[in-house]
């Protein structure tokens, strides 16, 4: 068959079906010349091969009529392959295309997908001329009714949101409430079992680990193992196709569909900080084949090797204008046609560097503010990376909410009883205004986790002291080292009740300690029925039992608790204000909006060195206007020591009164009236008592 191809339009990137033919227009500045490769419907035989025939600066285009949808394509680029000046041309090579919605076919391990000899003493500065297109997908012509607008996004509100994380294999798999032939897949992960314990505990966002089409390391392979979290990404506008159920991409826009009849939105984990191309030894896939120097930070003075502040072995240049359009062109992308509601952004710190560091103001982030498709769309950063100056907790723009890694460790810490950890958590207990209260910043920015798919689970953090990493074939050296876990007393799994009760009474500490916290609480899917990977904190690479969650072992009552938290933070707005609180007095009543004693009701001691237990007042912030809803206040008591111990209770103002409704300790409670004026708080643990009308009882 023979085919013609005409000049076509560069507007739009990626292969355009318009009903009668196909537009392709693919970005390369350094290409000499574009080769657009057809393929048989199996994608085993290249059935002919185009030059693109139209260059408008930095666009190569062309148009084919008569091509259907559904067809397989790629592009083969040709230009210099002087690896020395960080070009890596090689036409032999057949490359993704970076915008292709869909893939055929499967990525192949072998070193024929190297731009260069691996067996030559010359490693990559050497060239590779065999044809690698048996050995990779192919991109497909996708039917642009499969992608028609999706306009229903939730947008709930910051304050009231609790975010989920899961794995969409993890979490699915080993579920006996799914269908066996949708586990691990969109359509599993959106079936009534999973939606309605996510609507029993109170979830209304559930943030995916990587979804967009990534690879499997080779030297993963090698052991027999996968990349199971999904941080290698290839293809930032596909679906990534091992989690595909019986309906395809149709699948995935059906599972955000039914999440949103159920009011919980979707948030997407998204890795744009690199690739999975690999530092200057990995394969020519995409990017490196199409435009070395354009895609990727190259060092400067030795452009054959890549800026590595991902830790992955390079980093993508959303310097250069039509990199960031790219990635601007995904995020529009999965929201208008996918009807994602928002994103998190792996190693955050690495988009938001220019040439001089880190820059809150820079190109990328700048670009995100100013989005009106984005402007109602959650963004949440992960606040370091691995280059110089990466921590930067607290320092995104105000758009953004950032997981805070320090509250994680302050918790931890506090109820392993670390010394002078009380202190820090008061700061965490109030979002963490160190940080964040600053620019027109809200609470809310404050991302509170105990526990995220990279560490241990919660119930490890209470059942392991050390790393258990040895299935990952690394001699048990990957992984956090410093976890601030604690065994209480036995390495592993015990069968000693005194131990099990210890460990789980400390989860539930934690648990209440997060949901009574200022800021975004998340959960990490399984802590909530008592999940483990046994020790395990880097499963990365654990497409099997260690990370499924195993729900044949669930803890209900666990789930149970887990739900009155969620119950209790949506019934006291105290719990979740947008505003900081800084003890100031409310114009109302002169009352502050926070107030910090001891057991004994006097003002607590911050620079007491021994201070292990406090309580802490919470209501409605000073620089809110109140209202009767604003009447509202919580006193919780976190009680660190191992024994029971007597709390004076606030005096509650007139036509109120205190009733228990959180107690670590006891799951039968009873909201009656505290007529004393103290109560006995066993140890270790967190009570919580709310203020409530006289109508009330």
């Amino acid at each position: 068959m023979g085919y013609d191809i005409s000049s076509g339009i560069p507007h739009r990137l990626g292969a355009i079906f318009d009903g009668e033919g196909v537009n392709f227009a693919v970005f390369s500045a350094n290409a000499t010349k574009m080769e657009l490769c057809l393929y048989s419907p199996d994608g085993a035989h290249e059935m002919a091969r185009l030059t693109l025939p139209e260059r408008t600066g930095e666009i190569w285009h062309g148009y084919v009529a008569g091509l259907p949808v559904g067809t397989l394509y790629g592009y083969r680029a040709h230009g210099a392959y002087a690896p020395e000046h960080g070009h890596r041309f090689n036409a032999n090579k057949l490359l993704l295309d970076p915008y292709t919605r869909e893939w055929r076919g499967r990525w192949i391990n072998d070193p024929i997908l190297l731009g260069y000899d691996a067996n030559s003493s010359a490693q990559d500065l050497s060239f590779d001329s065999r044809d690698s297109g048996r050995f990779v997908p192919k991109s497909v012509v996708s039917d642009p009714q499969m992608f028609e607008a999706i306009t229903d996004r939730l947008g709930h509100s910051w304050e009231d949101t609790l975010i989920y994380e899961a794995h969409v294999k993890g979490l699915t798999q080993m579920h006996p409430g799914i269908a066996e032939n949708v586990r691990g897949t969109y359509e599993g992960l959106a079936s009534n079992a999973v939606i309605d314990h996510l609507q029993k505990i109170g979830v209304t966002a559930i943030e995916l680990l990587p979804i967009h089409g990534f690879m499997n390391d080779g030297f993963l392979l090698e052991k027999k193992l996968s990349n199971y979290w999904g941080y290698n990404t290839i293809s930032f506008f596909a679906p990534e196709p091992r989690y595909f159920g019986l309906e395809g991409i149709a699948g995935f826009r059906e599972m955000v569909r039914r999440f949103h009849e159920a009011d919980i939105e979707v948030v997407l984990d998204v890795v744009y900080n690199h690739t999975a191309e690999g530092d200057h030894r990995g394969p020519t896939l995409c990017f490196r084949g199409l435009d070395n120097a354009s895609y990727y930070r190259l060092l400067s003075g030795q452009p054959r090797y890549y800026v590595n502040d991902t830790g992955t072995g390079n980093t993508v240049n959303v310097a250069n204008p039509y990199v960031l359009r790219m990635v601007m062109d995904s995020l529009r992308f999965w929201v208008e046609c996918m009807g994602i509601d928002g994103f998190r952004f792996d190693l955050a710190t690495t988009l938001a560097r220019e040439d001089h560091g880190f820059d809150m103001h820079g190109g990328f982030l700048d670009a995100l503010r100013q989005d009106p498709v984005l402007a109602g769309v959650k963004m949440i950063a992960e606040p370091w990376d691995i280059g110089p100056g990466g921590y930067r907790l607290g320092q995104f723009p105000p758009k953004f909410g950032e997981w805070n890694d320090a509250y994680r460790d302050t918790v931890r810490r506090f109820w392993k009883g670390d010394a002078h950890s009380a202190q820090e958590l008061g700061a965490r207990l109030l979002g963490s205004a160190g940080e964040f209260d600053r620019g027109g910043r809200r609470a809310w920015s404050s991302v509170n986790f105990l526990a995220a798919h990279d560490g241990f689970t919660l119930a490890d953090i209470t059942q392991y002291a050390h790393r258990h990493n040895e299935a990952n074939g690394e001699n048990n050296q990957d992984g956090h080292n410093t976890n601030h876990s604690d065994n209480c007393g036995v390495e592993g799994p015990s069968s000693d009740p005194a131990i099990r009760s210890m460990r789980k009474r400390r989860q539930r500490n934690m648990l209440a300690t997060l949901f009574l916290s200022q800021g975004t609480p998340m959960l990490l899917a399984g802590d909530e029925i008592g999940n483990t990977q046994n020790g395990n904190n880097n499963a990365y690479c654990q497409d099997n039992e260690i990370s499924w969650l195993e729900w044949a072992s669930a803890d209900p009552e666990m789930t149970e608790f887990v739900a009155t938290l969620s119950g209790l933070r949506k019934s006291h707005r105290v719990l979740r204000q947008s505003r900081f609180l800084h003890a100031a007095r409310r114009a109302a009543d002169g009352l502050p909006d926070v107030e910090w004693v001891d057991f004994k009701g006097h003002p607590l001691n911050w620079r007491d060195p021994g201070l292990s237990s406090l309580c802490m007042m919470v209501r409605a912030s000073a620089e809110a206007p109140l209202s009767a809803e604003d009447d509202d206040a919580i006193f919780a008591i976190f009680n660190r020591a191992q024994t029971s111990a007597d709390v004076r209770i606030p005096t509650a103002p007139p036509n109120y009164y205190w009733s228990v409704c959180m107690d670590t300790s006891n799951d039968a409670l009873e909201r009656t009236p505290i007529r004393t004026a103290t109560i006995s708080v066993e140890g270790p643990s967190v009570v919580a008592l709310a203020l409530l009308p006289e109508q009330s009882r």
